[in-house]
């Protein structure tokens, strides 16, 4: 029998704790800051290391265009920080993304870029080109091919292999689309898995997971839809396979959309929803920080969110 003990004395969290606390004030430790101070203030002043963050939505909600936006502009946003990006990306192919990337940095559409109705002008093409020649000088990969749980397993013990441990941010787009293994009878059973693998690789490896989940179909139910309702907001249970990915989640946030479901008056506060540009961010889970609710403005034709002031509340009669 080895010899070896699976226990510590708690005088190692301690000293943990301490050395971490000490590595944060000199700087020598930073969380990975977002485009959003109010994202940021939500949690550790940005997404920390060694977590996973759950974001969850209706198709057309900006789910992606969020994570998108936080890796494309990391890099800017964090200097000095050396780090690599890995995107299990099974949604969209690798040329969408960087259509999209396209039309965050030229306010073109995507149909725009590509000459659908207009031929695209030469500038515009040249900006993009300039772009990307800036762009793949960032150590970003992607992973295109649909995988099990085990199979991302293994690509990330072989990715952090050859790149001796690196500091890694893994996104997820989206966890329905992971594929099933033999012996899970059903996406559930892949879901608890998953999550498992997630918290044992942001313990083992020095990397957080960003990863996009959709929304069960309660969400949709027409009660929920009427004006002023508590019903409006996204809910922790809203998440699919919220039991599987709650618990494993450092932080978890629902995003709603409410015009797209005619709401104009959005929950018991009654903001006034001014358009279906208007994007509600609820931090349902932040083990490190604070559950809030945060408004957004969408710029869909730009691929991009920002922050945008609280609504104004419906005058009580």
């Amino acid at each position: 029998m080895s010899n070896d003990k699976l226990w510590n004395g708690q005088y190692t969290a301690f000293n943990e704790a301490l050395k971490y606390m000490l590595d944060r004030q000199s700087g020598k430790e930073k969380s990975i800051q977002t485009p959003w101070p109010k994202f940021n203030d939500a949690v550790t002043d940005g997404l920390e290391w060694n977590t996973l963050t759950v974001i969850g939505g209706r198709p057309g909600s900006g789910k992606t265009l969020i994570k998108d936006q936080i890796i494309r502009e990391s890099f800017v946003r964090n200097p000095g920080e050396d780090y690599r990006v890995l995107e299990f990306q099974f949604e969209m192919v690798g040329r969408t993304s960087a259509l999209r990337e396209f039309s965050s940095i030229t306010g073109k559409t995507y149909k725009e870029l590509c000459s659908a109705g207009t031929v695209l002008d030469p500038a515009t093409f040249k900006k993009c080109h300039e772009y990307s020649k800036e762009r793949i000088k960032y150590p970003v990969d992607i992973v295109s091919t649909p995988m099990t749980v085990n199979q991302m397993r293994e690509t990330v013990d072989k990715y952090m292999e050859e790149h001796k441990g690196q500091k890694t941010i893994i996104t997820l787009d989206h966890s329905i689309l992971v594929k099933r293994a033999p012996y899970q009878n059903n996406r559930l059973d892949m879901l608890f898995e998953l999550g498992e693998f997630f918290t044992q690789t942001k313990r083992e490896y020095p990397c957080m997971f960003i990863c996009l989940s959709q929304l069960n179909r309660n969400i949709d139910n027409p009660d929920r839809a009427v004006d002023g309702k508590y019903g409006n907001y996204v809910l922790e249970s809203d998440i699919f396979g919220s039991d599987a990915m709650l618990q494993h989640a450092d932080t978890l946030i629902g995003i709603n959309r409410p015009a797209k479901q005619k709401i104009r008056f959005y929950g018991p506060d009654r903001y006034i929803i001014q358009d279906d540009k208007t994007l509600v961010l609820h931090f349902l889970k932040a083990r490190n920080g604070d559950t809030r609710m945060s408004f957004f403005r969408a710029a869909f034709e730009k691929m991009e969110i920002h922050e945008m002031d609280t609504p104004p509340q419906q005058e009580r009669r």
